[in-house]
């Protein structure tokens, strides 16, 4: 891995996307700011971040072997990844909350937000940015629910050797769709659901109903079974927990 760090920055992904106007870089070339003073998360979601104190930083990957329809594949290996290295540092379950938020218990923990860039409806790269709450203990925006790991813990963790081992992980991954191990990585995604089991309280733009998770799409779609048995297929945003 290339790691390049860099004081302060608007957005990472921002950042690495210009550099990359510039001149070729290498796949696994890291973007790591002290400082992201609009990061963003899915759908313009602003993501707060204390200087010096978490992880804010954006991967290079080359998925050229990778169709558009299986683009989702690329959020499940990142989120997966991130989860089994959190998994070392908290005794308890850390949760993928659809499409890609990392949950302790009821509260966020980290978000990734991955750009994809397309040339002919082909990958021509992704971007994938993280932003990990590692050492903040004070969260002064409205965000309802964030955790940090030393919330959690009680005790600082090194954000270097924390990064790297995400990385390993997460390209651990990357190996494994390379080899076409999609269902693997589905049924771990799966497998890995916030509020996977049991019925619980959704808002569409229509009304608030009960159901529970059936499945993920290829695509990305989280996919709810009703107590009616009606099942409901929905894209980000389209659907909200509310439990």
């Amino acid at each position: 891995m290339n790691i390049i760090e860099i004081k302060i920055t608007a957005s990472t992904n921002l950042f690495l996307k210009e550099l990359l106007n510039k001149h070729p870089l290498k796949e696994w070339t890291i973007i790591v700011a002290e400082t992201q003073t609009a990061g963003r998360g899915q759908m313009g979601n602003y993501w707060e971040s204390e200087p010096s104190k978490n992880i804010t930083c954006s991967i290079l990957i080359y998925p050229h072997f990778l169709s558009i329809k299986q683009q989702f594949l690329l959020s499940e290996i990142v989120a997966i990844g991130l989860k089994e290295t959190l998994a070392k540092y908290v005794k308890q379950d850390i949760t993928i909350k659809w499409p890609n938020d990392l949950y302790f218990e009821k509260r966020k923990l980290a978000g990734i937000l991955i750009e994809n860039e397309l040339i002919n409806q082909k990958f021509s790269c992704s971007i994938v940015g993280i932003g990990l709450n590692v050492n903040q203990q004070i969260f002064k925006s409205d965000a309802p629910n964030p955790v940090s790991l030393k919330q959690i813990t009680g005790m600082e963790t090194d954000i270097n050797i924390l990064l790297k081992e995400i990385v390993r992980q997460i390209q651990y991954w990357y190996k494994k769709l390379k080899s076409g191990q999609n269902k693997l990585i589905s049924q771990t995604y799966y497998n890995s659901l916030y509020c996977r089991e049991g019925f619980h309280f959704y808002k569409d733009k229509n009304e608030i109903f009960q159901a529970k998770i059936r499945l993920v799409t290829e695509e990305g779609l989280l996919c709810l079974i009703t107590k009616t048995k009606e099942e409901r297929c929905y894209s980000f945003k389209e659907v909200s927990l509310l439990s």
